[in-house]
């Protein structure tokens, strides 16, 4: 198939890529910058340039596809859920009354907190991550117009051995304070997926996931925070304590609203429909063995040298 990525060149976008042409797909992926670019061309990709914003690029390259993953995300950005809306608005105009597929991403924090979420369960408002809610809502609706319409919802720990994403946020904040710091007991659950499983779960929905289908990208339920703190501690040889509530928001940053969720989510269901089975380390594996710690010790060594 001849398909049409969003996100192509980021960290989830560049082992989706060479999992599809691995499969022998085609792979157009859209780029903001050159620098995206020539990732793309690295990985064989062919060159869509434009970004989220560019709608009427990303209708063309849909309608000349096959089908479409849409993984891009204005994180950070005050539009960011309106613009994604916005894009999977197009993207599925483009493809409707085709059968062809669209694949859309979400994440398991649209979920209610507290248990362990399912794919059959709906986003709760309440949740960490309620705005992507309505991206699933606009992607789903496609299916009654005759596209193949799912989503993905990946856990919010999507790791490979380098600095990235939540993780990435927690080791900032340990070197910055000089510890590894929990919140409440440390109990608090969060999903993982290696980015290698994350890619063959993306390769099954575009290739074969039935229309309205929602797929957990999760390879474990969920590693506690305490956990994650006390193997940072112990890669930066920092000492590891509990954070209290009115210190949460000093210590942990922008990741303080997500520090206390619990929020467990399994992916039972999606392995029964596909037959996908994560197979990479897990996140704490990583964690020991990976390279999440390089600029971290570097800034620590600066801070000593200014002290």
């Amino acid at each position: 198939m001849r398909l049409f990525v969003t996100g192509a060149s980021g960290f989830i976008g560049s082992a989706v890529v060479p999992e599809l042409r691995g499969a022998g797909h085609q792979v157009l992926g859209l780029a903001r910058s050159d620098a995206a670019a020539d990732r793309l061309g690295a990985l064989g990709a062919e060159v869509v340039p434009g970004s989220l914003t560019d709608l009427e690029t990303l209708h063309a390259a849909a309608a000349g596809s096959d089908g479409v993953i849409h993984l891009a995300f204005r994180h950070g950005d005050r539009e960011a859920a309106s613009s994604d809306r916005a894009a999977i608005k197009v993207l599925g105009d483009a493809l409707a009354g085709t059968d062809r597929p669209l694949v859309v991403t979400s994440g398991t924090l649209v979920l209610p907190a507290g248990r362990v979420g399912t794919e059959a369960d709906a986003p709760d408002g309440a949740a960490p991550a309620a705005s992507r809610a309505a991206s699933e809502h606009a992607a789903l609706g496609f299916a009654g117009r005759g596209v193949r319409a799912s989503v993905v919802r990946l856990a919010p720990c999507v790791h490979e051995r380098v600095k990235r994403g939540f993780v990435g946020g927690l080791i900032d904040a340990a070197a910055r304070a000089g510890f590894a710091g929990y919140l409440g007991d440390g109990s608090q659950r969060w999903p993982a997926l290696h980015r290698q499983d994350a890619a063959k779960l993306y390769r099954f929905a575009v290739e074969r996931a039935p229309a309205r289908s929602v797929l957990h990208g999760v390879g474990e339920e969920g590693v506690a925070l305490r956990a994650i703190a006390e193997l940072i501690a112990d890669r930066l040889d920092l000492p590891v304590q509990r954070v209290t509530p009115d210190q949460a928001a000093a210590y942990f940053g922008w990741l303080a609203t997500l520090a206390g969720v619990d929020a467990p989510a399994s992916s039972t269901t999606t392995r029964a429909l596909s037959g996908w089975v994560p197979s990479h380390a897990g996140l704490l594996d990583d964690l020991a063995h990976g390279d999440f710690f390089a600029t971290a010790r570097h800034a620590q060594t600066a801070q000593g040298r200014q002290r």
